[in-house]
């Protein structure tokens, strides 16, 4: 594993010049130059000092598009980042130079009707980093409106900060699966959203954290983090395992965020009577459920997209846990080797956990 080195700021100065890594072809990504943007108005100009590798990232990396958003290339990727305040527009209230934050990589209308009821991750009208056509964060510096920005504390590291986007993913999940203390869970499947999703039960206060995976090293983590009880399902009989973790009666919630049609399958045979099953992985064809089944349960099917409203929450937990993410990040590269990080990360399964990477 790479030890993690927290990385400094050593000046708040201004460039003309930045760079940024454009994917160019599907596996094939490029650091180029280009002029540093200016802002004005509401927006905030981010040095960036660091950026997680998300799924997301890795799945238009390797095959340009996920379902129906394709990538038009020259692309540049990366939502989940951290860095400085170094210049501000002339509406901006919140920020001033030198300020550390994250920033929700979102942006909504704020004036839709999902906007207004405050569901804006519906908004028709999002602009999302990275998502095709809104270029990301896999550059220098980058502007983004002050309201979707969020400052962290000096005893956050920039690189740990970069999960609150990974989090967020989380808590949404254990919200709207209306986890409550005492319940029991169980979250499969184990890349970083999983684990962090484990990390937001058990601030919700889950009884039983029950997870499964099929690599090791996901499954220790998971442990490190509040897993009450690890299942390798290449290994072990998950559904007699998850009987036994909750008495018979199955988990109240389950959260499935790997993806895999069998997994949400299974979750319907699995979920204890009147409970939930929050679908987090998008699976990669249509799914055949037995609906007879969670209809005789009067078990609740429940999707998500996103999250809102999660960010100041998840700094906090990043704060109060961090000595639990000891470990969690398992690369980190320059932007000059970017290639490199990519194939890390869509390669190095059984060793790779969370890969960041350093613009600055």
């Amino acid at each position: 594993m790479t030890k993690v080195k927290e990385v400094e700021t050593t000046s708040n100065v201004v460039p003309k010049e930045m760079k940024v890594a454009y994917l160019e072809d599907k596996c094939k990504v490029n650091v180029h130059t280009e002029r540093v943007p200016s802002v004005s108005g509401k927006d905030t100009l981010i040095k960036v000092m660091a950026v997680g590798i998300c799924g997301s990232d890795v799945h238009y990396y390797a095959h340009g598009h996920i379902g129906k958003r394709q990538v038009n290339y020259p692309h540049v990727q990366g939502h989940e980042f951290s860095g400085v305040v170094v210049a501000v527009g002339e509406e901006v209230t919140k920020f001033k130079v030198g300020d550390r934050v994250t920033a929700e990589p979102g942006v909504s209308c704020l004036t839709c009707e999902f906007c207004k009821r405050g569901d804006y991750n519906l908004c028709p009208d999002m602009k999302f980093l990275s998502t095709p056509p809104y270029k990301g964060a896999f550059t220098q510096y980058v502007t983004h409106r002050e309201d979707f920005v969020f400052p962290i504390p000096d005893t956050l590291s920039f690189e740990n900060a970069t999960l609150s986007e990974p989090l967020s993913v989380g808590i949404h999940a254990v919200k709207r699966g209306k986890l409550e203390p005492g319940m029991n869970v169980f979250i499969s499947g184990m890349g970083p959203v999983g684990l962090l999703t484990v990390l937001a039960a058990k601030a919700f206060g889950a009884k039983e954290i029950v997870v499964s995976d099929m690599v090791p090293l996901r499954l220790e983590t998971a442990k490190k983090i509040g897993a009450t009880k690890i299942i390798n399902f290449t290994e072990d009989n998950t559904a007699e395992e998850v009987a036994k973790a909750t008495v018979g009666m199955g988990p109240d919630i389950i959260i499935e965020t790997s993806g895999n049609v069998n997994a949400l399958k299974s979750a319907v045979g699995l979920v204890k009577r009147g409970g939930s099953i929050v679908t987090v992985g998008f699976p990669p064809e249509d799914v055949e459920l037995d609906v007879t089944s969670l209809m005789q349960k009067e078990a609740d099917l429940i999707t998500l997209y996103r999250y809102r409203n999660t960010f100041p929450l998840a700094i906090n937990l990043l704060e109060t846990y961090e000595k639990n993410l000891a470990g969690f990040i398992t690369g980190t590269y320059p932007i000059d080797r970017i290639q490199d990080a990519m194939e890390q990360a869509r390669t190095d399964r059984d060793g790779s956990l969370k890969i960041v990477v350093y613009p600055n």
